[in-house]
């Protein structure tokens, strides 16, 4: 592996002018930190549907044409949606205590007088699944499927089954109920929140997701109980307020040929409400915006890129499929996003690494110099590039560290001091010098993989 990466290396030294901007970004960008910094300061949380999404949309919109960015506009659609209430969680019985919990969004409420019934342990997803049908008929299903931290992130889709749909198995099998280990990566008392789903047919049912501490204790709890029934009491008050209004936001950089396909740079505005959206995803929104920035302080590129904020990814990618609606019959070049925090980008992925080889080693060598391997991996794309997958055009992922992103994920702490302002400005270098090579790229690129 060590030649083919000091062989980029060295190619990149032959790198075209563009280079600079890139380089420069490395050094002083300040202008991810700016947005991120100003949004999570100025607007907070940003849930999706609510009065707080809209003030963060207000708040990019000047944002975008305060910095020079073309054509800012803001795309309205309307979705449902859902707000958090009162949450507590005791165990009543054998040892009394409380616990850390939130609901996960579409959890239905338990009512303000709350509930208690017996709880029932599956330290898997796949011992729910195996449980007999009506086997938790009143009980409250606990599952405690854990999530270890990998680079790349694949843990996810180990854990996140378990809250995705999770409660919709355990109410199909009758549970009145349900909670989970939170789907991270710490050890802290700070329980991860995130949308879970109920299948049709399922009446939803309260649902919320205990801090990996509490659930590491009501582990101990079941192990000491020699028997007898553990019983929970748990309050969550959540409601759907119905349709409300939200909204995609974009920006352009405007190329020298207005009539080629444009490069689609994305991230999404709204965040949980735990915290203040400052990696998920504050800081992706600042980078595709700084990377835009830096290329057009280089001169004008031949295509025109676009910034697409988009709005309520949380709570079901509303923004990603109302925006793919309505440019269904707008061709693009290319589309990528940022939505994984903010440390360092270690490898980049493409869908035409063989399909078109050039371009590929292109990109490669202009971003092995930021410490980033080329990869055979084939790029899948970002959630909010919905119309990118959809017209079956190129792809990249440009792959963040994701070691500790799960520490922090939907939770009180995606808070900005969880940055660090040196690998933000890692991630923009390497978001200026692929869409420099992208945005002056004159030819169609050949999609295969």
């Amino acid at each position: 592996m060590h030649k083919p990466i000091l062989a980029l290396a060295a190619l990149s030294l032959t790198a075209p002018a563009h280079a600079d901007t890139a380089d420069d970004a490395l050094k002083s960008d300040t202008i991810a930190w700016d947005f991120v910094e100003g949004i999570t300061t100025e607007v907070g949380p940003r849930m999706a549907g609510t009065e707080a999404e809209a003030r963060g949309r207000a708040w990019a919109l000047e944002w975008l044409n305060a910095n020079g960015f073309a054509n800012v506009v803001e795309e309205p659609y309307d979705m449902p949606t859902w707000v958090r209430g009162e949450e507590r969680a005791e165990i009543t019985g054998p040892f009394p205590q409380p616990m850390q919990i939130t609901a996960l969004g579409t959890s239905a409420s338990t009512g303000p007088k709350g509930i208690e019934a017996e709880v029932v342990y599956f330290p898997s997803y796949a011992d729910l699944e195996a449980a007999a049908p009506g086997s938790l008929k009143g009980k409250i299903a606990f599952i405690s499927h854990d999530m270890r931290p990998t680079q790349d992130g694949s843990g996810y889709g180990f854990a996140g089954p378990a809250r995705w749909t999770g409660a919709g198995l355990a109410a199909s099998k009758g549970a009145v109920a349900t909670v989970i280990r939170s789907i991270g990566t710490e050890n802290h008392r700070t329980p991860h929140t995130g949308g879970t789903s109920f299948p049709k047919g399922v009446k939803a049912t309260p649902a919320g997701a205990l801090s990996n501490p509490d659930a590491d204790n009501l582990e101990r709890i079941f192990a000491r109980a020699d028997g007898q029934p553990v019983t929970m009491r748990l309050t969550m008050t959540p409601r759907d307020v119905g349709t409300t209004r939200s909204g995609n936001v974009t920006g352009e950089i405007v190329g020298r040929d207005p009539s080629l396909p444009p490069l689609l740079l994305a991230c999404h505005l709204d965040s949980w409400d735990l915290g203040t959206g400052a990696i998920d995803d504050g800081a992706g929104c600042g980078i595709a915006a700084a990377a835009a920035k830096h290329v057009a302080a280089a001169g004008q590129p031949l295509r025109t890129i676009r910034v697409l904020f988009a709005g309520a990814e949380e709570t079901g990618l509303w923004g990603s499929k109302a925006y793919a609606a309505a440019h269904a019959d707008e061709p693009f070049m290319v589309g990528y996003e940022s939505d994984f925090g903010a440390d360092r980008i270690w490898r980049i992925d493409s869908n035409f690494t063989k399909s078109d080889p050039e371009l590929y080693k292109a990109l490669a060598q202009a971003v092995a110099r930021f410490g980033v391997a080329p990869s055979a991996a084939v790029a899948t794309g970002g959630a909010d590039i919905n119309v990118i997958r959809e017209q079956g055009v190129a792809i990249i992922d440009l792959q963040q560290d994701g070691t500790r992103y799960f520490d922090l994920h939907h939770t009180p702490d995606d808070t900005l001091d969880k940055i660090d302002p040196e690998q933000l400005r890692q991630n923009v270098a390497v978001w200026t010098a692929v869409t420099n090579v992208l945005a002056n790229h004159n030819r169609p690129i050949v999609v295969g993989e």
